[in-house]
C-alpha cells in the first residue's frame, strides 16, 4: 500500500508540471513524502509540500526536508499554506 501512495504522488507531482532538478531532488522529496504519509493529506498536497520545501533548502543542505523544516518555521508554515495543508 505505501508504495502504491507513493506512486499516486510522484506521478501526481510529474502530471502537475512539478520540476525537479535531479535525482538527489527526487530522493528528498521522496523521503519527505514517506515521512509525512501518515498526516492525513493528499498525494497532491504531500508531493506540493515537500517540492516546496525542498526548493527553500540550500543545495548544500545535509539534513533531511523533516529535520529542516523543525527549524525553519516560516517556510514551513508558506509551504504549507501553498500546499493547502490541512491541520497545520
Amino acid at each position: 500500500m505505501k508504495s502504491m501512495y507513493f506512486a499516486v504522488a510522484m506521478t501526481a507531482a510529474l502530471a502537475s508540471g512539478a520540476v525537479f532538478a535531479g535525482s538527489d531532488d527526487v530522493k528528498w522529496i521522496s523521503q519527505c513524502i514517506a515521512d509525512n504519509q501518515a498526516e492525513g493529506q493528499t498525494p497532491e498536497t504531500l508531493t506540493t509540500y515537500c517540492t516546496c520545501m525542498n526548493n527553500k533548502m540550500d543545495d548544500n543542505e545535509t539534513k533531511t526536508i523533516t529535520q529542516w523544516e523543525k527549524t525553519h518555521k516560516k517556510e514551513e508554515e508558506a509551504c504549507a499554506a501553498q500546499a493547502k495543508w490541512k491541520g497545520k
